[in-house]
């Protein structure tokens, strides 16, 4: 991104630069425009991070991501022993414990 600055500022620190006149962003105008659904114009505090959130936001698709197709789910029991020793090994034990089952099928598959 270019030059952007970010400032991050408690609820507080919000109230008190709006009451001190710090802030260039008119609520009622805000809230009169919400109530009418007319969109925000850039925010005069900060119009280059206003213009990076509606990039980000234009980027971002819901859902979630697509998969390669080469999975399928499965409901499937497995002894707690077993689960607690992959679960121990932490974040990707399930994509471990799926290497686990390839390289058994390599040694015992009949070929």
């Amino acid at each position: 991104m270019t030059d952007l600055k970010m400032t991050t500022l408690t609820l507080n620190e919000m109230c008190a630069a709006r009451e001190s006149g710090e802030s260039k962003t008119d609520l009622a105008l805000l809230h009169q425009n919400k109530l009418a659904g007319i969109e925000p114009e850039d925010d005069e505090d900060s119009p280059d991070a206003t213009l990076a959130i509606r990039e980000a936001i234009t980027l971002r698709r819901a859902g979630r991501p697509a998969g390669s197709g080469n999975k399928e789910q499965v409901a499937i029991r497995f002894d707690k022993d077993v689960l607690e020793a992959f679960r121990a090994t932490g974040r990707g034990w399930q994509t471990r414990m799926n290497d686990a089952l390839k390289a058994w099928l390599k040694e015992h598959a009949p070929g």
